[in-house]
């Protein structure tokens, strides 16, 4: 059985960033040791900046890292481990939260994220969880398990949360119920056991 404390964890929050409502800052607050990987720009993501943040992170990690991502943070972990072989090495496994598809956003003139895609259909080089809504806007529950599938990644479903980010009213990341509380603390524990 594995520690949490023996893990490097790292966090990456999709575009915006994760706000104070959403449940990757309720496990950075339940586990201190946890890092968020920092960007430049959370509205304007390029994805050359954030993966070198990315690969600055894990090469820095003394310990094998364990990537916990949440929407456009999927696309980042899908992207980076097939451009980084050296340093996706330390990677242990992955954690991917409401994966959105870039296939369908990269062809739209208005999403602010572009250049993100094609969604590779691989099996990662690691082992992982896909966890799914079944009524996220940013991909059907379908195209997430076809994701899950090709990626060599056990999907998990979490009913309706919607795009499973922030718990707080009347933002467009909000689901029904507070998705901050996405798994209890002894639960995240489990997950690294």
């Amino acid at each position: 059985m594995r520690d949490i404390k023996d893990l490097t964890v790292l966090i990456l929050p999709g575009l915006g960033g994760s706000g104070p409502d959403h449940w990757q800052t309720a496990w950075r607050n339940a586990f201190p040791t946890m890092q968020r990987v920092e960007q430049a720009n959370w509205e304007k993501p390029v994805y050359e900046d954030w993966s070198a943040r990315l690969t600055d992170a894990v090469t820095r990690a003394e310990r094998p890292v364990v990537l916990i991502a949440h929407s456009l943070g999927t696309s980042l972990t899908m992207r980076w481990s097939f451009d980084q072989s050296g340093a996706v090495r330390k990677v242990a496994g992955a954690f991917l939260v409401a994966p959105t598809d870039r296939d369908r956003f990269d062809a739209s003139p208005s999403s602010p994220v572009r250049g993100w895609g094609p969604m590779i259909l691989e099996r990662l080089p690691f082992p992982s969880m896909v966890v799914a809504s079944r009524d996220d806007d940013r991909v059907s529950f379908e195209r997430a398990g076809a994701f899950a599938k090709a990626w060599g990644s056990t999907l998990i479903d979490a009913g309706n949360l919607g795009h499973i980010g922030s718990s707080a009213p009347g933002r467009s990341d909000s689901s029904t119920s507070d998705s901050s509380s996405l798994l209890s603390k002894d639960e995240v524990e489990r997950l690294f056991a």
